[in-house]
């Protein structure tokens, strides 16, 4: 019935695990929760304990594949037609969660579906604020405003999918860093007419950065982005950014941009690890960083 894939880095999963594992098991279905690891270097023995719970295994890759790449593994492992991907720092906002998806795959012409993610309202500490503020504004995105743009705005850390999909159209193994990888995927879904169904069945992502964490993550997506484009794993409509960067591109203003950018780093990045981050300022930076890695070409 349903294989859970779980990609672990650096993160104790033990409690998600329990509580997925608590409503399978409720819910009377046939199910497996595969935890894989890529080469963490903390919560390892931790992380092994969710063994202890039938039909778990953790496994320890052992090398770095990167997050696509260890998705990849683990869709490859699971016995059973329908995947449920979750990043590791994610957890169900109730306990109906998974009754909730399986409503959806005993439809007909169901192929696979997001359920979103949210935040939890209280503010992070200072340090965490870029990501929160990032999260609150850009991911919790209601059912029908991702609907209008559904492959573009839909997460792979808590998607169902058929196990025949997922094999056909893996993530892209030319990204092994953080990074659009989940939005190349999704792309290129997209291209093959095969469209995210959105649903309101959210988790709470966990694991806040902090805001210089976030945007030293920021500049290694942004370069893998530089990949995807070259490649065209994704289309200049899937996301603004690119939209834009090419916008730029065509009025022969990538060098000026870049100049701007370079002139206006240090105060952008004062105000991006500040008390009140703005995402006007953020978009501004990955424009700039986007256009200072084509003129380092």
């Amino acid at each position: 019935m349903l294989s859970i894939l779980i990609p672990v880095y650096n993160y104790a999963v033990f409690p998600l695990v329990l509580e997925v594992h608590k409503q399978c098991i409720a819910a009377g279905i046939p199910f497996e929760i595969l935890c894989q690891d890529d080469c963490s270097s903390s919560f390892i023995e931790e992380n092994r304990t969710v063994e202890q719970l039938s039909n778990c295994t953790f496994s320890q890759n052992t090398v770095n594949l990167g997050r696509g790449n260890n998705r990849n593994l683990l869709i490859q492992k699971a016995q059973f037609d329908w995947l449920l991907l979750l990043d590791c720092d994610m957890f169900p906002k109730d306990s109906f969660f998974i009754k909730n998806y399986l409503s959806f795959i005993q439809k007909p012409m169901s192929n696979l579906v997001f359920g979103g993610i949210i935040y939890h309202p209280k503010k992070p500490h200072h340090s965490q604020l870029l990501r929160w503020v990032y999260g609150q504004k850009r991911e919790a995105l209601s059912c029908e405003f991702r609907n209008k743009k559904p492959n573009s705005r839909a997460l792979t850390s808590n998607l169902v999918i058929r196990k025949e999909i997922a094999l056909s159209h893996p993530f892209p193994e030319s990204v092994s860093d953080y990074g659009y990888e989940d939005l190349s995927f999704l792309s290129n879904l997209g291209q093959q007419n095969i469209t995210v169904f959105h649903i309101d069945n959210p988790t709470f992502h966990l694991n806040l950065e902090t805001s210089a964490q976030f945007l030293a993550k920021t500049e290694i997506a942004l370069q893998n982005l530089v990949l995807l484009i070259q490649t065209n794993r994704i289309k200049p409509n899937e996301s603004k950014i690119i939209a834009t960067f090419l916008w730029v591109k065509k009025l022969h203003l990538i060098q000026l941009t870049a100049w701007l950018f370079q002139q206006t780093k240090t105060v952008t990045t004062k105000n991006l690890l500040s008390d009140n981050p703005s995402l006007l300022l953020f978009d501004w930076y990955k424009l700039g960083y986007l256009c200072l890695l084509q003129t380092l070409k």
